[in-house]
């Protein structure tokens, strides 16, 4: 589950461990923001550390130059997208169409947050700057439901339920059709009706399906 950003601040005094960490993670949450809003090349730490009540000394001591904290920004970023996979294996069931609805229903809700919707537009607007940021949130982000959803597809397979030769490239199909949509209307800063986001995943899966089951 995504947890929300904090911006409470610490007080006087020595912080402990907890709120050391908590500052840290204000720190990556406050800076991605700022990159998305300024851009890599307008964002310096100095302006982070100031917004943050922090001292240019204290940032610099946990990374080294801008290149290191927008990185961590990104990776928390992608930690806090990231569906873990008992949450998907609990959304599985003996119903393929069922199943189906509820992984798309979790990676829209996931991508509608304010973290998914941030990391899809930095992912856009700076992957070519580095191709490594995009590269990861894919490996840790998108393709492990991949895997899953390949996974499922071969067990309705050997089921006798689908006829999916390339279940691989059938899952990232699935992820394309069903989820690539409503991700590139809320990444645009529009908003889908809740009836009638439900209605076009049920008509998408439903779409995947009749390619996908055995005739």
């Amino acid at each position: 589950m995504n947890r929300a950003i904090s911006t409470r601040r610490i007080g006087a005094g020595r912080p402990t461990r907890e709120q050391a960490e908590q500052r840290h993670e204000e720190l990556l949450d406050y800076a991605l923001k700022l990159f998305l809003d300024k851009g890599y090349e307008l964002t310096t730490m100095e302006a982070i550390a100031l917004a943050l009540g922090m001292t240019k000394r204290t940032v610099y001591a946990r990374y080294p130059d801008k290149s290191a904290l927008f990185k961590a920004a990104v990776q928390r970023a992608v930690d806090l997208f990231t569906v873990p996979l008992e949450k998907l294996h609990a959304a599985a069931s003996d119903d393929l169409e069922m199943t189906l609805t509820n992984i798309a229903r979790i990676r829209i809700a996931n991508v509608m947050t304010p973290v998914g919707i941030r990391l899809q537009r930095i992912l856009s607007a700076e992957s070519y700057r580095f191709p490594e940021i995009f590269n990861r949130a894919f490996e840790q982000s998108t393709k492990p439901t991949i895997d899953f959803l390949a996974a499922v597809l071969r067990q309705h397979n050997a089921a006798g339920t689908t006829d999916v030769t390339d279940p691989e490239r059938a899952a990232s199909a699935f992820m394309s059709l069903v989820v690539g949509g409503p991700t590139r209307i809320a990444v645009s800063g529009n908003k889908i009706d809740k009836v009638e986001l439900e209605a076009r995943i049920r008509f998408s899966v439903r779409l995947f399906l009749n390619g996908a089951l055995r005739r």
